[in-house]
């Protein structure tokens, strides 16, 4: 497994499980359709939140949330479309965005979560 694929799989895990301590239920993890792929599927309360992870060792090439621009937004909506017609959902739901700053250890005492809910349409 190459390294941006391990550093990806840690982030999620360690949004993951920062969610479910703040009372999220997870649903699915790397939902991938022909549309696109969701790195989280997440509930809070009655709002079903499509969560895209960004990990980052450092900011020299701009924030995580900037990486999700209106190209990777347009496949995260229509990867979501495609998971609530699957599954014959009707809910309320948001795109959240999880900025995941870590070391180059990928050690959870050395790193730090920035969640932005809503943080698109």
């Amino acid at each position: 497994m190459n390294a941006k694929k391990l550093r990806g799989d840690w982030g999620e895990a360690f949004v993951a499980e920062h969610l479910r301590k703040n009372g999220y239920e997870i649903i699915a993890g790397q939902f991938r359709c022909r549309m696109g792929e969701i790195d989280l599927i997440a509930k809070q309360d009655d709002v079903l939140c499509f969560v895209e992870v960004k990990t980052r060792t450092g900011t020299e090439y701009g924030l995580p949330r900037e990486f999700v621009g209106p190209k990777k937004q347009q496949r995260i909506r229509a990867a979501a479309n495609t998971y609530l017609a699957q599954y014959g959902l009707d809910c309320p739901m948001r795109f959240d965005v999880a900025e995941v700053y870590a070391d180059g250890t990928l050690d959870e005492k050395n790193a730090k979560i920035e969640y932005l809910e809503a943080a698109f349409e």
